[in-house]
């Protein structure tokens, strides 16, 4: 791999000399125990990486598709910096599999998608066709059905540079903001990435625009049939009468486009302009991810917008901030997550031993903190009087707290003892109250939104990627029981009763539960008992047997635990894969969470830890672990490889010597009286 250039902040100050000169991690262990050793290594590792302000972040890399989309996003402005295009087709061509093609997570197979547009945005940069990797690049999309048989988000930027129809793509008609909410569709209905991404595609669309570029940028020669010939190209499936139907409402619209008024469709455009402008007054991007600011970018380009336009320029800025400069290369993240970073370095330091009162820790809760999002988002059309209080993912996306973010950063808060201040109770209130506000009637929490659950909506045939709507899950659902429980609440709360028997409901028949937002049945699995093993949940229970079974069975030989984004493709697969540092910390906390500290499957995992530990303290994974979305978007988290590991080994050596965990430390403390909380009061 392509070595980073990476600079560590510099600490300023007393927090400078508090790294120095003091242990980083109380000695849970003897001084020269490995495991100790290890911990120590680590959080001093961690602790030089943390910014000035307190707060980590690590880069988050998804696959060759967001930096090709970059790249053709720079033609479309006429904005080409050729250095740099130069880096990125360094990197696009480090990444190409050895048949030609380019995948969607590392070790996984050729994508068709991602290698069209890996081959285009190197066509853009130069490269020639009869270059042998373009050769085996070619070769390998016309043997896999051509350029043809690409993804709807794929189509619609081949047709933006006139390499196809833009009737290759699904109708999405600029209409579709007068939709009301009674009806099978609308945006309230989508997920909040969806609706981030379709509102400006809406605008997108009814333009049709169609970049001119130099006939050898094209990528003709990748296509089966004359790519001018080809139209809808989304097929009637036997026995799939309800995507049918979905596919006749499409043809239908492609049929009566040509007759909307156009006093209609102008109006319909004035509003998507308007809500695409007010979901990017914010520094972070509209949503926060790349692939909704690009189409917001390129939709205010397209109503006229000028260069100084203030949302355009804090768009395109919000893009350059996600590009990621190496030594030969250049590549860009899909979004970035300092509050994720933050909350889970804040929690594997503080369970490794380090005093809340370490001015590192107390600066990292203060960012926290200072983060907190109060202002009304999408997520109030669904939960009508409720209040904010969560915290989003990127350093600024106000519109979208989420609940995974707000769980994670609570407990994190909790162990570093932010409830012993009277001043921040009243803040930890507003955020507990959102969460709870945020529960579906099925007992489940999703990510965004409440009741966002019309899965049939992913029948649309812009939906190929299968993840239109944001419906609960249980690494989200087992995260706010885990936390409620270390509040105080017990099995009989009615939000966590309604939870648990959420994810007995939600078990699959091997014991283990599947992974949303992580890679994938560990994932889901850890987070999950986690969740159970801290409301005290009886561990003798046969289903909570089930999987500790699971998770014992499926160590390596090595002692690791792995599995691979191919599992959400074949489940037959799950459980299985090679072995990382951060697969093998979260099978240890679940296992260790309910109770299997001693069990020999814990020990060897411990010992794996240890034994791939780095000369400098740090772990690294080259598999993808992180989802965006199953199928579709896989995830390298740089820093889930940093802080889970030494998040394992903490608890380890506390629960070895018979200690309590930070977060039992806290429960210990007797429930934490945050106040009335308005949504138990209203219920």
């Amino acid at each position: 791999m392509n070595e980073r250039i990476e600079v560590i902040p510099q600490v300023h100050g007393a927090l400078r000399t508090d790294i120095f000169h003091q242990p980083a991690v109380h000695a849970l262990e003897p001084a020269a125990d490995p495991v100790q050793l290890a911990m120590t290594r680590a959080a001093q590792a961690m602790l030089l990486r943390q910014a000035d302000d307190g707060h980590w972040r690590f880069d988050l890399e998804a696959d060759a598709t967001i930096p090709s989309e970059y790249l053709m996003l720079q033609y479309f402005f006429g904005s080409v910096d050729a250095r740099r295009e130069q880096r990125i087709a360094n990197y696009l061509r480090r990444n190409q599999l050895a048949n030609g093609s380019w995948s969607l997570y590392h070790g996984g197979p050729g994508d068709i998608s991602a290698t069209v547009k890996a081959y285009f945005a190197l066509k853009l940069a130069g490269d020639s066709p009869d270059a042998p990797h373009m050769v085996e690049a070619r070769h390998w999309v016309k043997a896999n059905g051509g350029a043809e048989h690409c993804n709807v988000f794929t189509r619609i930027a081949l047709a933006m540079f006139g390499q196809m129809p833009w009737e290759c793509a699904p109708a999405m008609p600029v209409e579709i903001m007068f939709l009301p909410k009674w009806w099978f569709f609308n945006l309230s209905k989508v997920s909040y990435w969806s609706r981030c991404v379709i509102v400006p595609l809406l605008v997108i669309y009814a333009k049709r625009p169609v970049v001119k570029l130099k006939a050898e940028q094209g990528i003709r020669e990748l296509f089966i049939e004359p790519p001018e010939t080809l139209r809808n190209l989304d097929k009637f499936k036997p026995g799939r009468w309800l995507a049918n139907s979905f596919l006749l409402i499409d043809r239908a619209l492609k049929a009566i486009d040509p007759w909307m008024p156009s006093i209609i469709r102008d109006r319909a455009i004035r509003r998507a302009e308007q809500w695409t402008r007010q979901h990017a007054k914010g520094t972070g991007g509209i949503g926060g991810i790349y692939p909704a600011m690009a189409n917001a970018a390129v939709a205010l380009k397209l109503l006229g917008a000028a260069p100084d336009d203030p949302d355009l320029v804090r768009t395109l800025t919000a893009i350059d901030d996600l590009i990621v400069e190496c030594k030969q290369e250049t590549w860009v993240q899909p979004c970035v997550s300092p509050i994720w970073d933050t909350c889970l370095m804040l929690s594997a330091l503080t369970e490794a031993g380090t005093n809340p009162e370490h001015a590192a820790i107390r600066q990292a809760v203060e960012w926290l903190f200072d983060q907190q999002v109060f202002v009304p988002g999408d997520w109030c059309a669904q939960a009508k009087g409720l209040t904010g209080g969560g915290w989003a993912f990127q350093y600024e996306n106000e519109q979208y707290p989420d609940i995974d973010d707000t769980g994670m950063v609570l407990m994190a808060l909790l162990r570093a003892g932010a409830h012993d201040n009277p001043h921040k109770l009243k803040r930890l209130n507003q955020a507990v109250n959102w969460m709870l506000g945020m529960q579906n009637a099925d007992g489940s929490w999703a990510a965004f939104d409440i009741g966002n659950e019309c899965t049939y909506l992913n029948n649309i045939p812009f939906a190929d990627h299968g993840a239109l709507v944001d419906p609960g899950t249980a690494d989200l659902t087992a995260r706010c029981i885990e936390l409620l429980a270390m509040l105080g609440y017990d099995r009989q709360f009615p939000p966590i009763a309604r939870a648990v028997d959420f994810l007995k409901r939600d078990q699959d028949p091997s014991g283990a539960w599947y992974g949303r937002w992580g890679v994938n049945y560990i994932y889901g699995t850890w987070s999950v008992l986690a969740g159970l093993g801290m409301v005290g949940e009886d561990v003798n229970q046969p289903y909570i047997r089930k999987a500790v079974d699971w998770l014992k069975n499926g160590q390596n030989a090595d002692g690791g635990w792995g599995e691979s984004c191919n599992t959400y493709d074949d489940p037959m697969l799950k459980g299985r894969g090679e072995s990382t540092a951060a697969q093998t910390a979260w099978a240890l906390l679940g296992l260790m969470a309910v109770g299997e500290v001693h069990a020999s499957e814990v020990r060897k995992g411990v010992e794996y830890l240890i034994r791939h530990q780095q000369e400098n303290g740090e772990w690294h994974d080259l598999p993808y672990t992180g989802t965006g979305f199953p199928r579709v978007f896989y995830l390298r988290y740089y820093g889930y490889s940093r802080f889970f590991p030494l998040w394992a080994l903490g608890t380890y050596a506390r629960l070895r010597r018979g200690l309590p965990t930070r977060q039992h430390e806290v429960l210990a403390q007797g429930p934490i009286d945050l106040g009335p909380l308005a949504v138990l009061d209203a219920a």
